[in-house]
């Protein structure tokens, strides 16, 4: 829910577990709580997309048998997998560009342990027309960071489990060709096109490719997004990494970004997510100002974690059972 300061203050100061999403001018005037937060001022609230660095976005943790909060750095970050709990959920919020996000971006695929612990988050950000603090908050101690990751471990009742589950709007054509990658990274000169090798770049602008439809790996019918961040001097970057030898195809054009939303929307039926995250880049080439996505709504995310770090998808956790 998109509320006050003065109601946040409120609800930190009565005890309730919280995770909160707001720019920074706001959390970092927040007490001390039981709290996680990251920075943010895009918004899919009740209302519908909007940004606004007067309100902040909360998520009362009210289902929580008891909870811890912990910070990690980019040599610790997958410790994530050895201090939840049992039957648990764990929260997470890296910021944009840090080396940890970096760290867990390339390496999270590769750590098996994580698929038996649900795992959701997202990444923070800041206000791309001015700029801004990118930050995530520990709450318990009351200290922020731009280079840590804050994770809520949340223990579940006993006979409820924790469903993590996304929406995304984009698929491929299997006719067209298949691209793969030689490394693991957030950058490329090279890849391999239908076997051959290719200058990824130029194979980009040669055939008219529009950046905003990003490459895409169906993983047993399950479709992953890897979104261009830009093309320069010959290299191309992304906002979440490739993979050694996953074969990509560029994900077919979606003509009405905000119409196709509300129809998978429809197609997943009835839900009451207890958290919820949108990517920033949906936000910007749907025009998703306005738009609802009842009963999605949470913080425009700078990419999404079901487990692993995503992009351009919609992310989000049900409490079942």
């Amino acid at each position: 829910m998109l509320i006050t300061f003065e109601e946040t203050v409120t609800m930190i100061n009565e005890g309730k577990i919280l995770h909160i999403a707001a720019d920074d001018s706001l959390l970092a005037k927040l007490p001390k709580g039981k709290w996680i937060g990251g920075t943010t001022p895009y918004f899919i609230s009740d209302e519908g997309g909007m940004f606004t660095k007067e309100k902040l976005f909360v998520d009362e943790i009210d289902y929580a048998d008891e909870i811890k909060i912990a910070v990690y750095g980019k040599y610790n970050i997958f410790q994530i997998v050895e201090e939840c709990y049992d039957n648990g959920l764990t929260m997470l919020i890296m910021p944009y560009g840090s080396d940890v996000t970096s760290k867990y971006a390339k390496e999270a695929p590769e750590v098996e342990e994580l698929l038996m612990h649900p795992t959701i988050g997202w990444i923070a950000g800041a206000d791309l027309e001015n700029g801004g603090e990118i930050k995530v908050y520990d709450g318990s101690s009351g200290m922020s960071y731009t280079d840590r990751a804050v994770a809520m471990y949340i223990k579940l009742p006993e006979g409820k489990t924790a469903l993590i589950n996304m929406i995304n709007i984009f698929t491929d054509d299997k006719a067209d060709p298949v691209i793969k990658f030689y490394d693991n990274d957030l950058s490329v000169k090279k890849c391999s096109v239908n076997g051959q090798d290719t200058d990824f770049a130029q194979y980009i602008e040669k055939n008219g490719i529009d950046t905003q439809m990003p490459l895409v790996a169906d993983y047993n019918g399950s479709y992953i997004n890897t979104s261009i961040k830009n093309v320069s001097s010959g290299t191309v970057g992304f906002y979440a990494p490739v993979f050694k030898g996953v074969e990509y195809r560029f994900a077919t054009n979606v003509r009405d970004y905000a119409a196709e939303f509300r129809a998978r929307i429809d197609e997943a039926g009835a839900h009451t997510p207890i958290l919820c995250c949108n990517c920033i880049l949906n936000y910007l080439y749907g025009n998703l100002t306005g738009q609802k996505m009842t009963p999605y709504t949470g913080p425009v995310t700078f990419g999404e974690i079901a487990y692993q770090l995503l992009n351009q998808t919609l992310v989000y956790c049900e409490i079942v059972g």
